[in-house]
Parts: structure tokens; C-alpha cells; sequence
């Protein structure tokens, strides 16, 4: 990689105007650099180097009053060392132990991609990735296409649409993503939701009149089509087993994989009130959260708070994202995403954060060797399991 090409292509990556192509190109050059074994003759003072080159970006941030993530921050300050002092040190060559990486190279599992099952109101299951593009079903005047791009499309008929009022069919639909999967669907209101791996939507292949209701288990991402009958617009509800989200017309995020213990709504765009569900099935009355907000329910405990939505979104644009998060619920990402087990040597290894992003279409050894560059945990894959240690 030339020197110029690489400042210009780091520039970009800096200012978030590189294409996924471009940024796997910088990611898996820089994983491929710090594969090599260390080759120092004379010591760099790897602390005063740190504190100059965040004193640099805490300068240039306050120049210019942009918000970059740190961990673009962090990564293009690593790979201009490399560049402007690498070749110096790499030509001194001093051997040095280096952990091997053969475990990764050996068992590396692949990611996940676009895959889901369809279970239609007669109990007739479809695998998605399967299924040949173009019409697969028809439903009392409903028809449900899958696209080339691995999307899922509802589409009401005419005549349908004019006797919506009467109709009270209830064809109940469900869609699944199991782990290692993802799949968007475009609901029969126009409604678009994109699901993550391990999850499912259950819903009406034909909408009543006064009401749309979903029921949702693991994480999705919805962009709410409004709707009006009578000149009044037509609710949306979003069901976990412990709250209901109410939408007008909005784009949110809905975290509810049982397994990490709370649920998160994160809002984009729009309006949507948040009410837990107890137990025994009664509405609490909640929160309305705004754009920027997300809204923990945990044990009927409702918080809101202003996060990065960027990172809560990072999944449905194709990277892992993490600020400050800790390993276990890093690794359950992992878990699902490539349909592996996680095994942790030591619980203490479990509350460790880390902070970073890395390409959810790459081989699962690259997500682990960004967080094994950290010099704080050791992974090892066998088979299906991926066991951390120290």
C-alpha cells in the first residue's frame, strides 16, 4: 500500500466517508500488520506516544468541533504509526515471543447472512434462503414475494384494500431469524423491519382496521409507515414479554433478547411511548422518549437515557460497535451472530469492557483478534466454541 494512497484512504476513514469495501480494506491491512511479530531493536516509549497522539485528536476535535467515534480515532493513529514508523522497527529485527495465531487460522467460522423461516397462518414453514425469488405464498388476497436482495415483501390486494374495513381475517405470520441470521420484511402497511440474528416477528398478514400489532422476540429495527382511517392516525404497537411500544410513525430499535436481561427502545426519528407489562399482563403506564433517547426496562424498572445511536444501529448497517461494553455482552453478539458457544475460563473475564467496531462480515477470528490486540484476553476456537481466558 503506497504512503499517499494510504493517508488519503485513512482521511476518508476519519471522516466516516468510506464505502464498506474501503473500510474492510483498511481493517483487514491493519489485522494483517499486527499478525507480524514484533521487530524492535530499541524500545519506542509506547505510553508518551499514547498520551501525544490523544492529546493530537483531543486538538483537532476541538478544531473542529466534530464528533468522531473514538475507535476511528484509535484506529487510523495505529496504522499512520505502522506507516510513518513501522518500517524503521521492522527492519531491526529482534525476535520476540509473539502469540501464535493458528487456532484462528485452523478453525475460523464464517458470519452469518441472510437467512429466516416463515411460518404462514396454515402452519406451512418456508426457509427463506431457500426459497426461489418472486412469489412463494398467497394469503386470502395477500401475496408474499422474496426479492434478490434477500427481503421479504407483503403486497395487498386492490380489492382487499377497499374492503379492509370489514375483512377480520386473522392470518398470523411469523417470521425467524435464527443465530447466524438476518432478514428484512416489508409488513403488508408498508411497514419495513429489519431483523437480527436470533429473532422473531410475529404479526397479521393483513392488518385490522383500527389497529396494527406486532409481537416481537430478540432485536429489530423498525421504520413505521403512518397510516390514517378517518383522519386519524393509525397506532403501532410493538410487544415483548415486558412492554408495549406505541408508534404513530417513527424509526426505533427494539432490544428483547431474554438472555441479556433488559429491553432497550432506542429512537431515531419521530415519537413512541414506552409501557412496561407486569407479569400478570397489566399496562403500566411509561415514558415518552425523544429522538436520541433509549428507554432500559429491567424488572419493571423503566430508565431513559441519551445514547449513541450510531451504536445501537451499528448491527443493521453491517458492524459490531462497542463503547465501554463489557465482554459478556460482547460475546453474546458474537454467539449469535456466528451461531457459536461461548465458554468463559473465569467469570472476572466477563465484566471487562472494551471499546471498538470491526466488520460483521468478516470470519469470526477478526472480530477476536481485535480484542485479543487489547493484551487482556485470549480466546481459543474448538469446533462451535469459543472459549475466553486470560
Amino acid at each position: 500500500m503506497e504512503y499517499k494512497r494510504a493517508q488519503e484512504l485513512l482521511n476518508k476513514y476519519l471522516e466516516g466517508n468510506c464505502s464498506p469495501e474501503e473500510i474492510d480494506l483498511v481493517e483487514s491491512w491493519y489485522l494483517k500488520e499486527t499478525d507480524r511479530p514484533p521487530a524492535l531493536q530499541t524500545e519506542p516509549d509506547y505510553s508518551a506516544l499514547g498520551k501525544n497522539i490523544w492529546k493530537d485528536i483531543q486538538q483537532e476535535n476541538t478544531k473542529t468541533r466534530k464528533l468522531v467515534p473514538f475507535y476511528k480515532w484509535a484506529a487510523a493513529a495505529a496504522i499512520l504509526f505502522i506507516l510513518g514508523a513501522g518500517l524503521y522497527y521492522m527492519t531491526n529485527i529482534r525476535t520476540a515471543p509473539v502469540q501464535s495465531v493458528e487456532h484462528f487460522a485452523q478453525n475460523d467460522i464464517a458470519p452469518g447472512g441472510n437467512k429466516a423461516f416463515l411460518t404462514l397462518a396454515n402452519g406451512k414453514r418456508i426457509a427463506l434462503d431457500d426459497a426461489g425469488n418472486g412469489k412463494i405464498a398467497d394469503q386470502t388476497g395477500v401475496s408474499i414475494s422474496k426479492t434478490a436482495d434477500g427481503k421479504l415483501v407483503y403486497t395487498v390486494s386492490d380489492a382487499l384494500k377497499s374492503n379492509q374495513k370489514n375483512s377480520r381475517t386473522a392470518n398470523f405470520n411469523t417470521i425467524e431469524t435464527p443465530k447466524g441470521g438476518q432478514y428484512q420484511v416489508d409488513l403488508p402497511d408498508g411497514t419495513k423491519v429489519w431483523l437480527n440474528a436470533g429473532s422473531s416477528l410475529r404479526y397479521l398478514a393483513q392488518f385490522a382496521a383500527a389497529k396494527r400489532e406486532v409481537e416481537l422476540k430478540g432485536e429489530a429495527y423498525f421504520e413505521v409507515a403512518k397510516r390514517t382511517v378517518d383522519g386519524k392516525r393509525l397506532p403501532f404497537i410493538v410487544k415483548t414479554n415486558i412492554q408495549e411500544v406505541e408508534v404513530l410513525g417513527t424509526h426505533f430499535n427494539i432490544n428483547s433478547y431474554e438472555d441479556e436481561g433488559n429491553t432497550k427502545t432506542t429512537l431515531l426519528e419521530g415519537s413512541v411511548a414506552v409501557h412496561p407489562v407486569l407479569t400478570n399482563g397489566t399496562i403500566v403506564p411509561g415514558r415518552t422518549i425523544k429522538p436520541g433517547e433509549q428507554s432500559t426496562l429491567n424488572a419493571s424498572v423503566l430508565k431513559v437515557a441519551t445514547v449513541d445511536t450510531e451504536q445501537v444501529l451499528a448491527w443493521k448497517e453491517g458492524f459490531f460497535m462497542f463503547d465501554d461494553e463489557n465482554l459478556q455482552s460482547i460475546m453474546y453478539q458474537v454467539a449469535r451472530w456466528y451461531d457459536v458457544e461461548v465458554e468463559f475460563k473465569e467469570s472476572g473475564l466477563k465484566t471487562k469492557e472494551f471499546s471498538g467496531t470491526v466488520s460483521r462480515f468478516g470470519n469470526v477470528s477478526q472480530v477476536l483478534k481485535k480484542i485479543e490486540l487489547t493484551g487482556s484476553v485470549h480466546f481459543k476456537i474448538e469446533g462451535r466454541r469459543i472459549v475466553v481466558m486470560k
